[in-house]
């Protein structure tokens, strides 16, 4: 397949600027520019899903400008419902430093990065106005969908001005670069037009762009910080084993457009996964090949692996051969204890309120319902020797206890 067949098979063209679109992605090399916005200190996965699209693109021989948006950050793209946030500069700053080094990453730092506040820092409201402005009629601007529908509960002239702001962005790009497409996701189609109308009455030229659909989970929310289910791409922020995790227990009805969209694999392996799949659904094949190649992406093959063995070891019950850092980043968010190295497993039951009192301690113990480190305990006296920082009690099937280990 060419880029554009491969691009329409993944689903990942909405809608489209310029006739040839088609040739000039199957044709000779061309720039082209993915943005964001540095409303945090990290990417998440929605960014990911975008740019694995501009990271597709690269592969098939064509230039990437990856833009963080320090000047558009100032002013904030408009939200549906209500103005964002304004974040002070320091915050800005601290933002884009963290963005650049992600998308860094992510391109093997083949990438090449710009700010889009470098071109704007200098350039005086009158002369913003006279050059931009003066070129974009106000009904045009009000037919925007996401200004029309704010227009009734009301919307600031800053956030008003955003799309005359990335549009400058592309015919700023397309002057000095000779960028001539703009790739984002289908949220941002109202901005990419102004753009392509500013390069059209500025330069008398014209650019090209595509948006892809927006990526939803099984519930039809985005995968955003806004809708409260962000996944980072900062390891610090959501570790590759959660990152794993979230991937591993995707719907069964979303799995294949995730592997189309989210992965490198081709046509003929996602089929194939496919139709193993299909096989047994229980084994989760396909959502296992998903989860590994994302975070294989995103970190690296060894995180992948490891969140391999950490899953493997869950599932099994079997967690005493993880480290205790691998300890530390799956079960950061349950119940934990610090113990005493010469506690016993009847007291540590007891004193830390995974059994209510001696009596049910000693009920857990002999039915076989407590494992440390994935070891059947039924012995009350049992102390825990093992030479580690961290163990994990596990009552029945599903409640998991973090215990630290005094090392006083």
């Amino acid at each position: 397949m060419n880029l554009y067949e491969d691009l329409l098979w993944r689903g990942l063209i909405k809608d489209v600027a310029g006739e040839d679109l088609r040739e000039k992605l199957n044709g000779e090399p061309i720039t082209f520019y993915w943005g964001t916005d540095p409303t945090a200190d990290s990417l998440h996965i929605g960014h990911y899903s975008s740019l694995v699209t501009a990271k597709r693109l690269a592969r098939y021989g064509h230039h990437p400008i990856l833009l963080c948006g320090g000047a558009t950050g100032r002013i904030g793209d408009p939200r549906p419902t209500a103005e964002r946030e304004i974040l002070d500069y320091q915050t800005i700053e601290k933002n884009v430093k963290g963005i650049k080094a992600q998308i860094d990453k992510l391109f093997d730092g083949k990438a090449e990065i710009v700010d889009n506040y470098d071109w704007t820092k200098d350039y005086t409201i009158l002369e913003f106005l006279r050059d931009i402005g003066k070129h974009i009629n106000i009904n045009y601007m009000i037919n925007k969908d996401i200004i029309a529908r704010r227009l009734e509960t009301g919307i600031t002239f800053a956030e008003f001005s955003y799309t005359l702001l990335q549009g400058y962005d592309f015919l700023h790009l397309y002057q000095e670069k000779n960028c001539i497409m703009q790739v984002e996701g289908s949220d941002q189609w109202g901005n990419i037009t102004t753009g392509i109308e500013l390069i059209k009455k500025k330069l008398g030229k014209e650019a090209y762009a595509f948006t892809m659909p927006l990526i939803l989970d099984a519930n039809g929310n985005k995968f955003g910080k806004s809708e409260g289910n962000a996944l980072w791409l900062d390891p610090k922020k959501t570790s590759p084993y959660e990152i794993y995790q979230y991937m591993i227990n995707s719907d069964d009805s979303k799995v294949l457009e995730y592997l189309k969209v989210f992965t490198f694999l081709s046509k003929e392996e996602i089929e194939n996964i496919m139709l193993e799949h299909e096989k047994n659904k229980e084994k989760r094949i396909a959502q296992k090949a998903l989860a590994y190649e994302v975070v294989k992406d995103i970190h690296s093959k060894e995180e992948a692996e490891k969140a391999i063995k950490i899953s493997e070891a869950l599932f099994t019950g079997d967690i005493k051969n993880l480290s205790d850092n691998e300890i530390e980043n799956v079960f950061a968010n349950i119940p934990s204890f610090t113990i005493n190295k010469e506690d016993n497993i009847l007291n540590i039951l007891v004193n830390n309120g995974i059994a209510s009192s001696r009596r049910e301690g000693r009920e857990f113990l002999y039915s076989n319902a407590i494992t440390l480190d994935g070891i059947i305990i039924n012995d009350e006296n049992t102390i825990i020797t093992k030479d580690k920082k961290y163990h994990i009690i596990r009552r029945g099937k599903k409640k998991y206890y973090l215990l630290k280990i005094d090392q006083k």
